[in-house]
């Protein structure tokens, strides 16, 4: 693991030692990620209530600099000087290079469509279908570990071959032998868990900027 990668993971433990029961799942969540980035896939997130506002903040972090700039390579420069050489120093001043992400939770005529004219329980699934390939990613938000729609996201993205991480709380419910890894903070309190979830992913993105442009 390179330096910068292990440092944010440090600062994770220091400020929460009681995370240290997750450290084997977030690293191995952390190498689902990476191995996602560096093939160019795609990063999905989904969750319900304030789970559905971490999945967009997991999303925001990835799309734009998190703790880093993330200025254009010369070569991205070059494409905008060839493509609109009056206004390519704007557009490259004010681009982050991204790592892909989305939210399934954000969608809301889709979501809304989807919920009255098919199925409530597989409105994430039916996205990670419409959306996924093999090698992306899914991170599954449920603090019980056992919402429907969110379970059976997981389950279609298993099926197809999509790498699942699942956060939860300590139980981990039926995400925790579904996933390909679980992170189960030690909570039981869905507020508690939540409080937890935030580092956590707050790691997770940090190590993944890190790994990708230090």
């Amino acid at each position: 693991m390179k330096e910068t990668v292990q440092k944010e993971l440090d600062i994770l433990f220091f400020n929460y030692p009681e995370l240290a029961v997750c450290r084997n799942d977030i690293v191995a969540a952390f190498g689902h990620m990476l191995e996602c980035s560096r093939q160019k896939g795609l990063i999905m997130t989904c969750g319900n209530g304030g789970s559905a506002a971490d999945a967009g903040h997991i999303v925001g972090e990835l799309m734009k600099g998190f703790k880093q700039k993330r200025p254009l390579t010369p070569a991205e420069y070059e494409t905008l000087q060839n493509a609109f050489p009056h206004h390519a120093g704007y557009l490259a001043a004010h681009l982050q290079r991204a790592i892909p992400a989305l939210s399934l939770s954000d969608h809301t005529a889709l979501t809304s469509a989807f919920i009255n004219d098919v199925a409530p329980d597989m409105v994430f699934a039916q996205q990670v279908f419409g959306y996924g390939k093999a090698g992306d990613v899914l991170i599954a938000l449920s603090t019980s570990g056992n919402s429907r729609n969110v379970v059976n996201a997981c389950r279609v993205a298993n099926a197809f071959r999509l790498k699942t991480i699942g956060m939860t709380g300590e139980s981990g419910g039926e995400m925790r032998d579904l996933c390909s890894v679980t992170i189960r903070v030690p909570a039981r309190e869905t507020y508690r868990i939540q409080e937890y979830h935030l580092p956590v992913y707050h790691a997770l993105c940090s190590m993944l900027e890190a790994a990708s442009y230090s």
